[in-house]
């Protein structure tokens, strides 16, 4: 006996799993081949792409945890291939910007929260816990330890990594290991970068980059000119600097050997 409740004006497409004790509202949309496990929650404005697995618990296009949030229209746009584990919340947008998007190939374990507004790319890993407050963005190919949370408006770079329990007030760039209490750049992500098929030559220019920027004693403008100066013509330099240039809430310090973080 299947026990779900399916509005009729739910778009589902073919192959899709829907277990019991599922609920799925109006105005959603489910791409082939999706797997949904049991007790689960999908709110209207969720478009949900092809391949994806949700696991029981979790809870899609609720309403924004957000005092602002007016009842407008809104939505949720994810990918294809993800997996959502248990119990995680994904929040709908707010009319800042209408919509949450998590794009494809993700792996977000149990509990992960993600809020309204934020914005997050490919082949991420967000470890159990990890929550994002709104209006966060977060690049390709990163991992986000356990517990670690986000705060508002923050940007974290492509291929970063964070520890455990880190709690991240400010942008993190790409390419970055992000560690310690405040949390801190912690060197360069080499290990994942290798796994990505990133030549030794670029890595190189990364370490020297960010040498630079967190280790050579400058602030960030003056950083930010040498490395135009020195590697302005390198595609890592050109990432870099973008992501620099449209900094929200400030960069990370650098940490140094006393174990404080540099002001």
């Amino acid at each position: 006996m299947i026990l779900n409740d399916i509005h009729p004006d739910a778009k589902i497409g073919k192959d899709v799993t829907i277990c019991n004790f599922t609920t799925i509202y109006e105005d959603v949309e489910i791409g082939d081949g999706t797997w949904i496990g049991p007790n689960v929650t999908i709110f209207p404005g969720a478009r949900i792409g092809k391949n994806n697995k949700i696991f029981p618990g979790a809870v899609i296009a609720a309403v924004p945890q957000d005092l602002k949030f007016d009842g407008e229209y809104t939505t949720v746009e994810i990918g294809d291939n993800n997996v959502i584990r248990e119990c995680c919340t994904i929040s709908r947008g707010t009319s800042a910007s209408g919509t949450t998007i998590i794009g494809s190939n993700n792996l977000l374990m149990a509990y992960v929260h993600v809020a309204h507004d934020c914005i997050v790319g490919n082949n991420c890993v967000f470890a159990n816990n990890a929550t994002l407050a709104g209006h966060v963005t977060v690049g390709d190919w990163t991992v986000l330890g356990g517990k670690t949370a986000v705060h508002q408006f923050v940007h974290i770079g492509s291929h970063v990594i964070t520890s455990g329990g880190s709690l991240v007030g400010k942008d993190i760039p790409p390419y970055v290991k992000a560690a310690r209490m405040p949390i801190s750049y912690a060197g360069v992500n080499t290990i994942g970068l290798h796994r990505r098929g990133f030549n030794q030559a670029s890595i190189n220019n990364i370490l020297d980059i960010y040498r630079i920027l967190f280790q050579s004693g400058h602030c960030v403008s003056q950083a930010t000119e040498l490395i135009k100066e020195q590697y302005g013509n390198t595609a890592e330099a050109k990432i870099i600097l973008s992501f620099l240039g449209n900094a929200t809430t400030g960069i990370l310090k650098g940490y140094n050997r006393t174990g404080r973080s540099e002001e």
